[in-house]
């Protein structure tokens, strides 16, 4: 397999896509609220979204639309989740569509829309179709207008999450690229918040599927913010074909190289999403490794990076490896307290019963000081290995959550 590249160009980065976002005043006056992805031909297109049972409109709306299998056009705004609005919202997401395709051109059954912000309020549709409109007036190809797209689904994140990487395959250069707005509500079980990506690999449906769920397994379901679950979840992943390689139909070194291309880029987007968790002011991986079983490593990392006594010690610079351990020990995996280990980076705080000393604590308290480190537990118990992205838990999360309606 051929090394990856990184490139330059978002969600516009693939050939094929085009990309706008534009302000329409849905929530806060001057800032994109409003993006459009559009596609210059029908796609492939593989989704995921949410498992929480409140699923917001156009999740609803969503699920069946891309049953089709096609997709050339998303719509998603920020400040309005359109999320508890019964039958109106759901009414909502389907006319949103359905003018959509018409100013666009395109088959309203190919169109899927996204929403994040504050649930329960209806979508304010006439400044919605306004920014569409103004949105469909700007559409071009550049890394500016992906960015302009990318802000647009922005809600208390701090700065923008794009990635995109290129492959040869079969002598083509296949590119994947995407966006995705996330930095709290965020233990996603299927998807992020809001993720677009596009490629312009040539890729059967079925693949195509396959690889996201792959690519997914490594990524989005591996950051943990605060453990909660957003009720507008979705991933999108739309494939042009435009690269010009032979259609990827079976698993092989073809599949693979493009699998590669999208993990890296859903994991760029992973990893930045835990770095901005709300109010974050450390990137923390987790990895819990010598598990008895790969459902224990996960389950023994789930619990340290969602645990709020772990998360606020990150933050104090406070390597309370206690707090760790306990995590351990009430995540439901198999665990032996004097036969195990915890590192920070690798510098470790308790080692099978043996407590840090003075000398040890003052390394400690050097990688503390670090805006990013690593967690590590070796339970030495089997072979078994997993790891999460996540953040501490800082005061400003309490002041963001705390006033987000008001």
């Amino acid at each position: 397999m051929e090394k990856l590249k990184e490139v330059k160009g978002g969600i516009c980065a693939a050939k094929g896509f085009r990309a706008a976002g534009v302000g329409a005043a849905i929530k806060y006056e001057g800032r994109n609220d409003v993006a459009l992805v559009v596609a210059d031909a029908p796609c492939t297109a593989a989704a995921v979204f949410t498992t929480n049972k409140v699923a917001a409109a156009p999740v609803l709306y969503d699920r069946e639309a891309v049953k089709g299998g096609k997709v050339q056009a998303i719509l998603a705004n920020s400040g309005c989740a359109n999320a508890c609005t019964g039958a109106k919202g759901l009414a909502d997401a389907k006319l949103s569509a359905l003018v959509t395709a018409g100013e666009l051109g395109v088959k309203p059954e190919h169109v899927l829309v996204a929403s994040t912000g504050v649930i329960g309020r209806p979508l304010p549709m006439d400044r919605l179709l306004a920014g569409m409109k103004s949105a469909a007036a700007s559409l071009g190809r550049t890394p500016a207008h992906a960015l302009a797209a990318e802000k647009a689904i922005m809600t208390t994140d701090t700065r923008p999450k794009e990635a995109a990487f290129s492959a040869k395959i079969g002598g083509k250069t296949v590119t994947v690229g995407g966006m995705a707005k996330g930095s709290g509500m965020i233990e996603p079980n299927m998807a992020t918040m809001l993720g677009f990506v596009t490629t312009d690999a040539a890729i059967s449906r079925a693949m195509l599927k396959r690889a996201l769920s792959l690519a997914l397994a490594k990524s989005f379901n591996r950051v943990v913010v605060d453990g909660d679950e957003s009720t507008n979840d979705s991933l999108f992943l739309l494939a042009s074909g435009e690269a010009g390689n032979a259609p990827i139909v079976k698993a092989g070194a073809d599949f693979d190289s493009f699998l590669a291309a999208l993990e890296a880029v859903c994991v760029s987007l992973a990893r930045q999403m835990a770095t901005d968790g709300e109010g974050a002011t450390k990137f923390v991986t987790v990895t819990v490794k010598g598990a008895k079983s790969a459902k224990d490593a996960e389950r023994a990392a789930r619990a340290i990076a969602k645990s709020p006594l772990a998360k606020t010690s990150w933050f104090g610079k406070d390597p309370n490896w206690g707090r760790v351990l306990a995590a351990v020990g009430y995540s439901g995996a198999d665990v032996v307290d004097l036969e195990t280990e915890v590192f920070y980076d690798r510098v470790w705080a308790f080692r099978r019963g043996t407590v840090a000393d003075a000398a040890q604590l003052e390394k400690l308290a050097a990688v503390m000081k670090k805006d990013s480190f690593t967690v590590t537990v070796d339970l030495h118990l089997g072979k078994f290995e997993d790891t999460i992205y996540t953040c501490d838990i800082s005061l400003d999360y309490v002041h963001i959550n705390a006033d987000y309606t008001t």
